[in-house]
């Protein structure tokens, strides 16, 4: 039997994904987030296939969710990373190319089809071979999962690959007016909301199952404490909502290969603490997998709200 976790929801409280991005980008990055699932702090997080800790750390975490379940998924980087595949380095060099040189290429609709489709496919051979079954789900580093000429690229290798419905996907796609009210990178909320109701439009096309309601968007900046950034973040959610996280313990490794280090560990301290268990109280919520969400009728899974 599962542990249960530090403090069980009341019988009232409604589900929500929290889930911690970048497990396998570096050894501190992953222990926490193991840590935080033992403890039912996170009900999902999302896996770097194409960093270098990725093998060594998936063996501890199928372990560990055998134990406490939790939806693992394909944190999908095309950004600043190693190159997986062989037309991706010959595209973009042994490294991914940086995002802002990423997003002008896409919005531009000049991003390059074949290495992008091997890379699609490498990452998720990456995350199988080692974790021995698809994904739950499918989201992506720094969002590149909703950029023109990535969506469509991905959405039909998931097609290709798996049973539809078998892999549930990141909807990034937020209510305006819930972005403006919870004044946290507002205008970062509303750029990446933009881009992603083509993403939005797809998943409902395809009948492909997603979360309705986003957040966990901010500026990384240590003037307010994270706590009261997350109280934004679980105040006014969507039907099927998620938040998404960035713990982690700053290691050399960590250093070596991002400059997100700092915030990381602020992360990891509130989610650790009691005052989160009693922010999602307060807020009518708990750590739920996406099982949670799938409705008995009315609008299917990755239908995007009127």
């Amino acid at each position: 039997m599962p542990p249960p976790p530090d403090t069980p929801p009341a019988a009232e409280s409604r589900p929500l994904i929290v889930c911690a991005d970048d497990y396998g980008l570096a050894p501190g990055v992953s222990e926490a987030i193991a840590e935080l699932i033992e403890r039912g702090r996170l009900s999902a997080t999302s896996c770097m296939s194409a960093c270098p800790d990725w093998r060594r750390a998936a063996q501890p975490l199928r372990a560990l969710v055998a134990r406490v379940p939790a939806d693992i998924g394909l944190h999908l980087t095309l950004t600043d990373q190693p190159a997986l595949s062989r037309a991706a380095r010959t595209t973009w060099g042994e490294r991914l190319p940086p995002l802002g040189r990423l997003l002008a290429t896409a919005l531009a609709r000049r991003l390059p089809a074949a290495a992008v489709d091997a890379e699609i496919r490498a990452q998720l051979d990456a995350f199988e071979d080692a974790w021995g079954a698809p994904p739950d789900h499918v989201d992506g580093h720094q969002h590149v999962h909703v950029l023109p000429g990535v969506r469509d690229a991905l959405l039909a290798e998931l097609l290709r690959r798996y049973p539809r419905g078998r892999v549930w996907v990141r909807n990034c796609v937020e209510a305006p007016a819930r972005c403006l009210r919870r004044g946290e990178a507002a205008g970062k909320a509303l750029f990446i909301t933009a881009l992603g109701l083509g993403l939005a439009r797809r998943l409902h096309t395809a009948g492909l199952p997603c979360n309705d309601g986003f957040s966990g968007l901010h500026d990384f900046s240590a003037q307010r404490p994270f706590a009261a950034k997350m109280r934004r973040f679980l105040a006014g959610t969507g039907p099927r909502p998620l938040v998404h996280v960035h713990p982690g313990r700053v290691d050399a490794a960590l250093r070596a290969c991002d400059p997100l280090t700092t915030p990381r560990a602020a992360e990891l301290d509130y989610l650790t603490s009691a005052e989160f268990v009693a922010d999602l109280a307060a807020a009518g919520l708990h750590p739920a997998r996406f099982a949670a969400f799938t409705p008995a009728g009315g609008r299917a899974a990755g239908e995007p709200r009127p």
